[in-house]
């Protein structure tokens, strides 16, 4: 991730692209209702966006096709809600396929529910998980983001297998053989993706309180309308 221009079968890129629509669908829906009610975090969402586009801005070589790097995408994800990176994550991608030849556009939807969907939903889950058990603050943090992070990579290492599946093994085999190929490089990365975005949470905590105050409050009172 990102996997290149023109690699995944037409028929695999245009299903993963038709899986990404939805979550883009929520995400607008709930960046709308944001900025219309707390239109103060324009800023934090901006960052939420340009933190993501530098960390994946990174480029490891990792298998062919393919490149390896932070995702950037917890953050958003801790801030906003999981839904809002889904829109977030197709601008960055798009802007890093058409200005640093980083990704495709014919892979854009596969690369996209990679990073701006699975990434940011095992992130709110995990942290979500955490804190109602108890952990709470930078621990909750960091494991949140170093999974979600892991997830981009396990979820790519599924695309690439499904579409390229091993002789022997099949798409288990392949799918193996790319998870085991990413974990070299993305476990490392993962935990330096914890590390910094606790890092930027705690300068956020301090600078910026009164706007994550807000969101907070604005996100129990979405789940309590949900549930209502």
């Amino acid at each position: 991730m990102h996997i290149m221009e023109g690699f995944l079968p037409p028929l695999h890129a245009a299903a993963w692209g038709a899986a990404s629509v939805p979550f883009l669908i929520m995400g607008s829906r709930r960046i709308k209702r944001i900025l219309k009610e707390h239109p103060e975090t324009r800023l934090l969402l901006g960052a939420s966006a340009a933190f993501s586009f530098v960390l994946s801005a990174l480029k490891l070589p990792s298998v062919t096709g393919s490149s390896s790097h932070p995702t950037g995408t917890g953050l958003g994800a801790l801030l906003f809600g999981p839904s809002v990176m889904a829109v977030l994550g197709a601008i960055v991608l798009l802007f890093q396929a058409l200005l640093l030849a980083h990704g495709g556009l014919s892979t854009l939807g596969a690369n996209l529910f990679a990073m701006g969907v699975a990434g940011p939903y095992v992130a709110y889950g995990v942290h979500r998980l955490m804190t109602r058990l108890g952990s709470k603050g930078s621990i909750a943090i960091f494991s949140a983001t170093a999974l979600g992070c892991l997830a981009t990579y396990v979820v790519t290492a599924i695309q690439l297998g499904l579409a390229f599946p091993d002789p022997v093994g099949g798409s288990a085999g392949s799918i193996l053989t790319f998870l085991s190929i990413f974990a070299l490089t993305q476990i490392p990365l993962a935990i330096t993706e914890g590390v910094l975005t606790v890092m930027v949470m705690n300068f956020l905590l301090e600078y910026s309180r009164d706007e994550l105050n807000d969101l907070k409050r604005f996100s129990k009172r979405s789940k309590r309308e949900v549930t209502a």
